[in-house]
């Protein structure tokens, strides 16, 4: 299961990838695996300020619902449309094509609180 090593992963299963002073979100694969057939994202509006740790969309696949939670706090500045008409994006290319959100950040050092990918497989191993 790919866990690429350049991003960072939260317990939710969300992915981060530094890009200068933002940063962009998605799900990772493991996360889509687990849901299934994705049939519907829920993303939130530019502007928006997020919280850490709290839910910021939702994921709904053929199985269930599940929410999106912020691994960092800080402002929207883009989100990814194509997702509205491509939902199928988060399964077929979960870090490429299905990133969800980009953040301004408010306090770079929650950072500090994601796991890199060594840590993140071995989450995913003991679930």
């Amino acid at each position: 299961m790919a866990v690429p090593k350049e991003l960072l992963y939260s317990k939710e299963h969300e992915w981060v990838k530094t890009e200068g002073d933002t940063f962009r979100v998605g799900i990772t694969h493991f996360a889509q695996s687990e849901l299934g057939d994705i049939v519907f994202v829920e993303l939130p509006e530019v502007g928006d300020e997020l919280t850490v740790d709290q839910p910021f969309g939702s994921v709904e696949s053929v199985k269930t619902v599940s929410e999106l939670y912020a691994p960092i706090s800080g402002k929207v500045v883009e989100v990814n449309q194509d997702l509205n008409d491509n939902p199928e994006f988060v399964n077929e290319s979960p870090y490429e094509k299905a990133w969800m959100i980009v953040i301004q950040p408010s306090d770079k050092d929650q950072l500090d609180k994601l796991m890199n990918a060594e840590q993140y497989q071995q989450m995913i191993n003991e679930e």
